[in-house]
């Protein structure tokens, strides 16, 4: 029998309003006030001086490992720039530029990565979800976020950003296929760097890109110039619209380059080339939305100064911060706490009230004993 085509082969589109060379597509550039501009371009200096600040401050041991975003800052400013406060904002591990617009404190983004629990507690009113390490894990999270705004008549959108890695999970693929079939209000934002850790993107999928995954799930993909601060809010501001409206989910490929490190405990002259680099430096987001700034005469006078002032005095407050509270690590855990650990915590809580004293040595057994369980065994 002769084969019947179900449907249209289906595309993806591909948006670039800004290029790399300065060149701008005025009949598809965003009305945007010059307010808007500056305040974009300012979160985008801000985004990657503090990234600049935490990779000196990761290496003279004042803070852990943590991701930088140095590359990054247009995918995640233009997408999260076109939310309102009472949407939803998902992070996975690499969203400090958008968590910053998103109203988390420098300094509490700094404890976070210093080893303090209240580094990563959003505050009570905000709709966001806290960093999530493991990859791809807030996807399902962010449907279901959506799933509980759709059903309870609320017109808030959820946007969750995840790195081309995460495709590879189940997860990825779980969380779409769970947004098409209901339908919910959720933008999934795909930042394309290019690498999972030493991965390459060919060696994860032999689809042409990654928006298309969006069409076996039956709602659209498209692929975006993430270098273009421009073209991403396009792209966003649209995904953001359809699912407010209620005409379901949208999948955003933000196509950018991680320039610097996966890590602040990786080394990418492992896996990639300086050659790589430095093409994409020559895409750079910053610079190609400063230059577009500077013919609109819309660059102010001091900024970087300034955003320096702020972001060391962020340092500050960081560092004046108490020692965390050695008992918080019990917490969280259980809803409620089970008698080994009450056990575990009254211990440590009565050796930090008599100044850290060890505790008394057990009995020396004789030769030949075998020690009880919990018991040490010394011999003198």
């Amino acid at each position: 029998m002769p084969r019947t085509i179900l449907e249209p082969r289906s595309h993806v589109e591909y948006l670039s309003i800004l290029d790399s060379d300065g060149n701008l597509d005025a009949a598809l550039e965003p009305r945007l006030s010059p307010a808007e501009l500056k305040s974009l371009y300012r979160a985008m200096l801000l985004g990657r001086r503090f990234d600049e600040r935490m990779v000196r401050l990761q290496r003279q041991g004042r803070i852990g490992t943590f991701a930088p975003i140095k590359g990054q800052e247009a995918s995640q400013l233009g997408s999260v720039f076109t939310l309102r406060a009472t949407d939803w904002m998902v992070p996975s591990f690499r969203e400090t530029a958008a968590m910053i617009w998103r109203g988390w404190p420098l300094e509490k983004i700094l404890l976070f990565f210093a080893g303090y629990v209240e580094g990563g507690q959003p505050a009570p009113d905000q709709h966001d979800l806290p960093i999530t390490i493991p990859v791809g894990t807030q996807l399902p999270h962010a449907v279901g976020l959506a799933y509980a705004a759709q059903y309870k008549g609320d017109d808030a959108v959820v946007m969750v950003y995840f790195g081309d890695g995460a495709t590879s999970e189940g997860d990825f693929h779980e969380a779409l296929n769970f947004a098409g079939v209901w339908h919910v209000p959720v933008v999934f934002v795909c930042q394309n760097n290019q690498w999972a850790i030493s991965v390459p993107l060919k060696k994860q999928t032999h689809s042409k890109t990654i928006a298309q995954k969006a069409l076996a799930y039956g709602l659209p993909g498209i692929q975006v110039d993430g270098n273009d601060v421009l073209a991403v809010y396009a792209a966003a501001r649209e995904a953001v619209e359809r699912a407010r409206a209620g005409e379901g989910p949208t999948l955003i490929e933000s196509v950018t380059y991680r320039l610097g490190v996966h890590t602040t405990a990786d080394d990418p002259t492992k896996y990639r080339t300086q050659e790589e680099v430095t093409a994409w430096e020559q895409k750079d987001p910053l610079t190609r939305f400063r230059a577009y700034l500077e013919k609109k005469d819309l660059l102010e006078d001091g900024l970087e100064r300034r955003v320096d002032d702020e972001i060391a005095e962020a340092v500050r407050r960081f560092e004046a911060t108490a020692p965390p509270d050695p008992l918080t690590v019990f917490d969280h855990v259980y809803a409620e706490m089970p008698p080994h650990l009450r056990a575990q915590r009254d211990e440590l809580a009565r050796w930090l009230r008599e100044g850290g004293a060890p505790a008394p040595e057990p009995p020396a057994a004789p030769l030949g004993a075998t020690p009880m369980r919990g018991q040490r065994l010394t011999r003198r």
